[in-house]
């Protein structure tokens, strides 16, 4: 018998959709298999997913990072030395995308920032500004859910990060 790793009630990252409490663990007979499932809800959109205990980490699903990390994280943000990134925009996509389901806030964070300092020097693409903003949701959303602070006070820390580098716009 697995031993759950998570409990109820516990707040983890489920890497494709983000912060999720651990609802439940549950037993199910599958195809004649005994198995225990978490039983996640995800914090944004309130979608149920069940994960065989036994799967959990190959999913990846993770404990949140420390207030530490956090700390470290928004360092991080203040760097503005960022590699130029010359591939075609599908490229990026996919990137970024492989980038924000990896459910590692480092990654994602470091994604935000690499999106907002380009945007400082180009106006980003219709694309580039969908993939930032649902990186930057991402990461507000376990900072928010550690520090224990309501997500638009979170944005303010991470905005303000930010200040000296505001996005371009197109002329109107």
């Amino acid at each position: 018998m697995v031993v759950s790793e998570f409990k109820p009630g516990e707040m983890v990252v489920y890497p494709t959709h983000g912060v999720a409490e651990m609802v439940s663990v549950e037993h199910r007979e599958l195809a004649g298999t005994k198995a225990q499932f978490y039983v996640l809800k995800i914090v944004e959109s309130g979608l149920k997913v069940m994960v065989p205990v036994k799967n959990a980490g190959t999913v990846g699903i993770r404990n949140l990072v420390s207030k530490e990390e956090i700390d470290e994280i928004y360092e991080m943000l203040k760097s503005r030395e960022v590699p130029r990134d010359n591939q075609t925009w599908n490229r990026r996509s996919r990137e970024y995308e492989e980038k924000i389901n990896t459910g590692s806030l480092y990654e994602i964070a470091e994604l935000v920032r690499d999106l907002r300092v380009l945007g400082a020097r180009k106006e980003l693409s219709f694309g580039e500004k969908r993939v930032l903003a649902k990186a930057k949701k991402r990461m507000v959303k376990e900072i928010s859910t550690v520090k224990k602070l309501a997500d638009d006070v979170a944005t303010v820390e991470v905005d303000t990060i930010f200040a000296d580098i505001p996005l371009k716009v197109p002329p109107s």
